[in-house]
């Protein structure tokens, strides 16, 4: 049964003044609040260490963000931003980034009023290498509030390097100010491999060569997997009823080695540590994954609602051990899917034990998450981070939770 749950119960005070507008000059500088056993205390991320349980498993989202806001200019003079959430043809992120003359990628526009057809040209000033690249784009159709938006260009250059010559990097909207050159890097995890996500995997933000050695030389393992966020982790919810609410579907993967160690962890009831809410996503679609290959024979997406209408219970050990059979019988190094997993007060957590993460927006669904994960005193821990000054959403301070 879907749960009926008010988003107005998850509403607090967040100020303008309490939202970080840039990182601080070290990334592992930021504070870190600690929920444990109920009680709210404090530290410094760089301590992490010695926060993470004895042979726990640390698993990352290793998805990269790409420069992905466009703007051209129509020859009226108006500006065009094109916004790019995924690629269209090809759909794979892999040959769509290594494309060198032409793709299609689904995208929101900005001004669209003022673009109803015609090619439009980028807007490259005066920077005559940008103008060699000629780049333009011209619309294929029209998906609801979205647009397929169709790029050719001139030089014999892969989509992926005409994004970082031509693009801006997606800071979240909240921010209120233009992306600068320096979050290039800063809006970007150290470990950032594939190339895919338009907003950060903002708890990553804080870990830097030196935490992440001190992590090695300790008991603690690490892992990653790759889920990429999309534009709809800012949409707000707008329904009165979370049940009325539509959940973004991201694309993530997962090496076979890397499920192996989970289940591994959790036959030996060590703890799974996840940084950051797409990284628990991404984990708990996993039992519902090996669900559906007990059910029915195959793993598909994991739909929103899933979860709650599930009908007969599993342990996580035999379901994870039917997914791992699934892949080893197709020969499988790699598990590609996507997900649209909500996770809402009174979700039941099948894998992850600890959560290390920001500050949160009021009625969103991730502060949902962080209540599912600890309860109501998520209020209560909002509160101490509120009235301590701490800094909030991506460029903010973090938390870590122990379930």
């Amino acid at each position: 049964m879907e749960p009926e749950i008010r988003i107005e119960d998850y509403n607090y005070n967040l100020t303008d003044d309490k939202i970080a507008k840039y990182p601080l000059e070290s990334r592992d500088a930021s504070r870190i609040l600690i929920f444990r056993d109920n009680l709210i205390s404090e530290s410094k991320f760089s301590n992490l260490t010695e926060l993470l349980p004895e042979k726990s498993l640390l698993i990352f989202n290793n998805t990269r963000v790409v420069p992905a806001r466009l703007i051209f200019r129509k020859e009226s003079g108006a500006y065009i931003e094109i916004f790019c959430l995924e690629p269209y043809i090809p759909a794979e992120y892999n040959r769509s980034f290594s494309s060198t003359s032409s793709c299609s990628w689904k995208a929101v526009v900005g001004n669209a009023k003022r673009w109803k057809s015609g090619e439009i040209l980028f807007d490259s000033g005066c920077d005559a290498l940008l103008s060699e690249i000629d780049l333009r784009a011209s619309i294929e159709t029209r998906l609801d509030d979205k647009f397929i938006i169709n790029f050719r260009w001139s030089l014999d250059i892969p989509f992926s390097q005409v994004m970082e010559m031509c693009g801006k990097v997606p800071i979240p909207p909240y921010l209120h100010r233009e992306s600068k050159d320096s979050d290039r890097e800063r809006y970007q995890t150290l470990y950032a491999k594939e190339r895919g996500s338009v907003a950060a995997p903002t708890a990553g933000l804080h870990f830097t060569q030196t935490l992440l050695k001190e992590i090695d030389n300790s008991t603690v393992e690490r892992g990653e997997i790759c889920l990429h966020v999309g534009a709809g982790t800012f949409i707000p919810v707008k329904s009165e009823l979370i049940i009325d609410h539509k959940m973004h579907s991201e694309p993530f993967s997962i090496e076979i080695a890397l499920l192996k160690k989970i289940l591994n962890k959790l036959k030996a009831q060590e703890k799974i540590v996840a940084v950051g809410t797409t990284t628990v996503r991404t984990l708990e679609s996993l039992y519902y994954l090996g669900v559906q290959c007990k059910e029915k024979g195959i793993p598909k997406d994991v739909t929103q609602w899933e979860p709650y209408n599930q009908i007969k219970e599993y342990s996580k050990i035999d379901a994870l051990q039917a997914l791992i059979f699934w892949m080893e019988s197709k020969n499988m190094e790699v598990l590609e899917r996507k997900t649209e997993i909500i996770i809402v007060p009174g979700y039941i957590f099948k894998i992850a034990d600890v959560l290390i993460t920001n500050f949160h927006q009021p009625k969103s669904t991730l502060l949902l998450l962080i209540s599912a994960f600890i309860g109501d005193k998520w209020r209560e821990m909002y509160e101490y981070a509120l009235k301590s000054d701490f800094r909030f959403l991506s460029y903010g301070d973090s938390s870590i939770l122990f379930r």
